[in-house]
């Protein structure tokens, strides 16, 4: 692989955006400059100055490990898919060229679960039979165990984690584990425990933890509740990309869709994703802004593909609402669940497959799929009243009330603007 400079990955990046950084563009019009615009500048000005000598023989394990791993953090700052893609064939080289790879073997099982490559997180694992023992690599395969549906297991396997490990993202994941089965106050009380073993030096996690904060409110319809939590981590690491995106969902959750829209606009200048461009066609839609609600129907279809065709597994789940919900192609919807599905089975994948068989009218197949949902124990008022549509639709209506009753319970604001993560 060539890793010059002018062919790096960020470097690729950096072109796209007509020469210009991520770093200049999230601070350029004179403004002072943010904590975000300053870490992505000390990240890129690694990048750059290791770019041409990283891998030249003979090559020193110190600036390779301090490369890929610069590499890999700007990927996952500027939240680029592509570039973690391409971070990932980076650490695949070091590993070949240093003498002791654990480390880069953990690393590049971390890149495989970040992107759904659930497979390859074991098998990087593998590679390094000590490493697989490791109190960290015990965390990502409690991660495995959440997402492939076995919850007993990975609630076993975070608070044994913790036990052994009380670190602030050790006690996050737990905390993400209740907050998705139904648990807001104990998973809010363990952010808090996150927090505290957070020093003055990682004010961007602080920050993440927030944003969590926050969205467990949302998902309760506490409005402004999670509208404080966003303005404390804006406080705590100015210029987040990541903070504004949550408080334009926020923003569309109120109802307030103009500033809503105003403020993905931004947001995805910045970071063209396509799921964000999936949340502006949504909300253009419902402004009744039709045209412009297309333009950003075809970007986001355009961006899901593009990344299918690179290989990537990461978007299918998005996919599967994109159909069900932007789209309304029911058939499709169903093709891209049973995909993510035969990635990972757990509540999630199995509700939308539920949603994407009602929207093609198979509603006793839909009932199935989301009763195994349900049988999870997750509390979602979302999929609570996906539950009673499809409850509806199979003719069993008092069932039906039921759940939609159970959704109003959890968040009375629950029809409104919803985006998946």
């Amino acid at each position: 692989m060539d890793t010059n400079a002018e062919t790096s990955p960020i470097a690729r990046r950096d072109a796209r955006a007509s020469g210009r950084s991520r770093a200049q563009a999230a601070d350029a019009g004179g403004a002072k400059q943010t904590d975000y615009g300053i870490e992505l500048a000390r990240i890129e000005k690694t990048v750059a100055e290791l770019a041409e000598r990283a891998f030249r023989p003979p090559t020193d394990t110190g600036t390779v490990i301090t490369y890929v791993h610069a590499v890999y953090q700007h990927a996952v700052l500027t939240g680029d898919l592509a570039e973690l893609e391409s971070a990932d064939g980076l650490i695949a080289q070091a590993i070949r060229q240093v003498q002791c790879p654990n480390d880069l073997c953990f690393l590049r099982a971390n890149v495989a679960f970040k992107l759904h490559r659930l497979a390859d997180v074991r098998r990087n694992l593998a590679t390094v039979p000590q490493l697989a023992a490791s109190v960290e690599a015990r965390a990502l395969l409690a991660e495995l165990d959440f997402q492939e549906g076995r919850y007993a297991q990975a609630r076993a396997g975070y608070e044994s984690v913790v036990a052994d490990n009380r670190t602030w993202d050790n006690l996050a994941r737990l905390a993400n584990f209740h907050a998705r089965m139904g648990d807001p106050a104990r998973a809010d009380a363990l952010y808090l425990a996150a927090q505290d073993e957070l020093t003055v030096k990682e004010m961007r996690s602080y920050a993440w933890v927030e944003l969590q904060r926050g969205l467990i409110d949302l998902a309760h319809g506490r409005h402004d509740e999670a509208e404080a939590h966003y303005a404390r981590a804006e406080r705590a690491y100015s210029g987040y990309w990541l903070t504004a995106e949550h408080r334009a969902e926020l923003l569309a959750a109120r109802g307030e869709l103009g500033e809503a829209a105003d403020l993905y606009e931004r947001v995805v200048v910045e970071v063209p994703r396509p799921d964000l461009q999936q949340a502006l066609a949504q909300l253009y839609g419902l402004m009744g802004r039709r045209a412009r609600a297309k333009s950003w129907q075809v970007q986001a279809r355009a961006g899901y593909l593009e990344a299918v065709r690179r290989g990537g597994v990461h978007y299918h789940h998005h996919l599967t609402g994109f159909y069900a919900d932007v789209q309304e192609d029911g058939a499709e919807a169903v093709a891209w669940a049973r995909r993510d599905l035969a990635l990972r089975e757990n509540f999630s994948t199995q509700a939308a497959l539920a949603w994407a068989l009602y929207r093609d009218g198979r509603f006793a197949e839909a009932l199935e799929w989301m009763t195994a949902a349900l049988a999870s124990g997750a509390q979602d008022a979302h999929m609570l009243s996906q539950a009673a549509a499809v409850w509806h639709a199979a003719g069993r209506l008092d069932e039906g009330v039921r759940y939609l009753a159970m959704a109003a319970t959890i968040n009375p604001h629950h029809g409104g603007f919803h985006v998946h993560r």
